[in-house]
């Protein structure tokens, strides 16, 4: 629910409003004007009623939110959302983002060289998974803290910020400490505590889709990191879940303008996952880009045929580079820069 005061209400008249939202048990929102206040309603708003309000003297309008979402809701706050990564931003205006690096760290040696590379090639951030959500339990689940303390020599070593997935509430402090975008993964989109525990954090979160979920579902994840306390969610689509057999998921593009729409918070598109095949990635990242999103994040290996993870969906480094030249071309288009 928003409710907007009429132009001069006194202070104390606000904080009479403020009061009597909060006796209630809603969460208020206040956004300040020059002239006028917005109100933003979290919580069950169904046992307010309307004309009550109304008859308050200083109330201008009361508009009910259909949508289940405040923190996230664009009608709470009109201008898009930068999100400040270790000085890297990302949304709005803000040049086109490229996040690139190894599905799984192989050691600190990969890491540093792999870094580098993808700096030269345009990254403007280094990725790579230290704890692996696998469908196997046989699978190789990553080098767990050896991995992120791998990540951080790559960071010193090319001035990177670091992006890396966070799987369980136990890592917190670690994730805390090493790395400057935390990425919960689309196993855990709803895995609500984890998202407590990352509405908790100073670092931005960066939220992928889960395989089989609406994008109401996704935004109402990002505002449980929100409500927690944590303002800096990025959305990232790495693809859905469909009866198609050609990708390893389906790419779902409308979500950008979509969450333009919905929500103010910016959001990147994964093609690696999406598409599960190197030679989809060009296609894929040129549509993103031509769509709006405001970031990419692609897999890069230097031997994909070699990588422990995931080779089939990385791009060598000089195949990266080529990729974002093209990218490039058309952020001009669309009047973005990257």
């Amino acid at each position: 629910m928003i409710i907007s005061t009429k132009k001069g209400t006194p202070q104390v008249e606000v904080q009479k409003i403020i009061d009597s939202f909060e006796a209630q048990g809603l969460q208020v929102t206040l956004i300040r004007g020059t002239d006028y206040n917005v109100f933003g309603l979290v919580g069950d708003t169904t046992k307010i009623d309307e004309r009550q309000i109304r008859a308050n003297p200083w109330v201008e309008e009361v508009t009910r939110v259909a949508a289940p979402y405040k923190l996230a809701n664009r009608l709470f706050h009109e201008a898009d959302s930068v999100i400040d990564v270790a000085g890297i931003a990302v949304g709005g205006n803000a040049p086109i983002a490229v996040i690139g690096g190894p599905c799984s760290v192989e050691g600190e040696a990969m890491a540093v060289e792999l870094a580098k590379q993808c700096k030269a090639a345009g990254a403007t951030m280094f990725r790579g998974g230290a704890y692996k959500p696998r469908t196997s339990p046989y699978a190789f689940q990553g080098m767990e803290t050896e991995g992120i303390l791998a990540l951080v020599k790559a960071r010193q070593a090319t001035g990177l910020p670091i992006v890396s997935e966070m799987m369980g509430e136990d890592t917190v402090d670690e994730f805390e400490e090493y790395v400057d975008l935390v990425q919960i993964g689309a196993r855990n989109m709803q895995n609500f505590n984890l998202l407590k525990a990352a509405g908790k954090m100073t670092r931005p979160i960066l939220l992928k889709r889960g395989l089989a979920n609406t994008i109401e579902e996704w935004i109402m994840s990002a505002e449980y990191i929100m409500a927690a306390g944590n303002p800096n969610v990025i959305f990232c689509e790495r693809g859905i879940r469909t009866f198609e057999k050609y990708t390893r998921n389906t790419l779902d593009l409308s979500v950008i303008p979509i969450l333009k729409q919905k929500s103010h918070l910016p959001v990147i598109i994964d093609p690696s996952h999406a598409t599960g095949d190197w030679r989809l990635i060009e296609s894929a990242s040129l549509a993103a880009v031509a769509a709006g999103a405001d970031g990419l994040m692609i897999e890069v290996h230097s031997a994909p045929e070699c990588a422990w993870s995931d080779g089939a969906q990385s791009l060598k480094p000089d195949k990266f580079a080529a990729v974002i030249e093209k990218c490039r071309a058309v952020a001009n288009v669309v009047g973005r820069t990257m």
